[in-house]
């Protein structure tokens, strides 16, 4: 029995309105890296991401578990959502000025998330057992955050290193044991905040040409971002979120929960990160497209889209483990191999030849997976199930 899980629910419009917070929170992050493109910057804008990244994902496990939309747990989501916008608004100077104000807020942002739980779990005994095992990571994380606020430098980042380590980890503690998870809702979800990463880039688009003179070579770099873009979208959605949502449901308890964990709150983190580095390179394409990319856009734009298809691969690989074999397939790994290959061309290529090669390297991954799983494809988007032939397919 999954408890309050069995009933499959929907994403409720009181989640969509926090995940807006979330939005803004990725558009700092993005803005951060834009205005420091050096590695330094990269490191301080995922160690921020990855920290947004799990408050979300708290939160996505806890309106998994109860109504965000009933009585008080309303107005405590609402009072979240302003700690949460707080937090964002600090982002820009996380490791300066604001960091203990980042740090604070943030802290509100978990200890709530936490109270909360305890009120979802009462007369659970195995939920509650779950919270409280989670609690002290939590907590020590959220702390530690918070003390890191007055260091300056290398400590600091070192401290942030330690706390995103205690909370990332923290959660492995009892297997995935006690918690719920609704495979529709979880995933609905999941695949919604991929759609809000994906249009940042999108977004990215936009700021990188305001202001600047709309000629062929920016419109064609607009117009091979957006293909990008929906490359993203195509490579997630076509199949890939169906796939996954259908093997959740076929397993139950602390199994389901550990493949939630892995697969939704652990692996999507890099795809979401991914998306933010392409919307880095974007911006700076747009306001170059004739000149080589530097150092850090030309990785965020071949290694962040690396980034996110190699995610995939890690998806279908644990995802094949619940059939009893692992399996990466052949076509999302080659395009993660040539997307690598290509970032030493993206140093002496004009920006705009490098855009139009991963281009290239998406459209010829959708037609691959287009004929190779033509019938597992069709039959899957048509409802019928045949999920161990696409994850044991290679």
């Amino acid at each position: 029995m999954e408890g309050t899980a069995a009933h499959e629910e929907r994403v409720t419009p009181l989640e969509l309105f926090f995940d807006l917070v979330f939005v803004f929170a990725i558009t700092q992050v993005t803005s951060l890296l834009s205005d420091d493109p050096t590695w330094g910057g990269v490191l301080r804008g995922m160690l921020i991401l990855g920290a947004l990244w799990w408050a979300w994902a708290a939160y996505a496990w806890l309106t998994n578990t109860l109504n965000p939309e009933e009585g008080a747990v309303r107005l405590a989501v609402f009072a979240a959502m302003g700690a949460l916008l707080i937090v964002a608004l600090a982002v820009p100077e996380a490791f300066d000025d604001h960091g203990v104000l980042f740090g604070l807020a943030y802290f509100v942002v978990r200890a709530m998330h936490l109270a909360l739980y305890a009120i979802a779990a009462k007369g659970d005994h195995d939920l509650l057992g779950a919270v409280l095992r989670m609690t002290p990571s939590s907590m020590i994380s959220s702390v530690l955050l918070v003390t890191a606020g007055f260091l300056e430098g290398d400590t600091r980042i070192a401290l942030w290193v330690i706390a995103l380590a205690i909370d990332y980890l923290g959660v492995l503690v009892g297997r995935g044991s006690g918690w719920r998870v609704s495979p529709h809702h979880f995933a609905e979800r999941h695949g919604l905040i991929v759609i809000i990463a994906i249009g940042e880039s999108i977004v990215a688009v936009g700021v990188g040409a305001a202001g600047l003179p709309l000629d062929a070579g920016r419109v064609t770099a607009a117009l091979l971002g957006v293909a990008v873009a929906a490359g993203l979208w195509w490579t997630y959605f076509d199949w890939v979120s169906i796939v996954t949502e259908r093997v959740l449901g076929r397993v139950t308890g602390a199994a389901r929960a550990a493949l939630a964990r892995d697969i939704y709150s652990y692996l999507h983190l890099p795809m979401v990160a991914g998306v933010v580095l392409f919307a880095l390179a974007m911006k700076k394409t747009l306001a170059n497209f004739g000149d080589p990319l530097d150092t850090v856009p030309a990785a965020g734009l071949c290694g962040g889209l690396a980034l996110y298809l190699l995610a995939h691969v890690l998806v279908r690989y644990r995802t094949s483990l619940v059939f009893g074999r692992g399996s990466i397939g052949h076509g999302r790994p080659a395009a993660v191999v040539a997307l690598l290959a290509l970032f030493p061309l993206a140093l002496e290529l004009p920006a705009l030849a490098s855009l139009a090669a991963v281009t290239a390297v998406f459209v010829g991954l959708i037609a691959y997976e287009a004929i190779r799983y033509r019938q597992p494809r069709a039959q899957i988007r048509q409802g019928v199930d045949p999920t161990l032939e696409m994850m044991s397919a290679r």
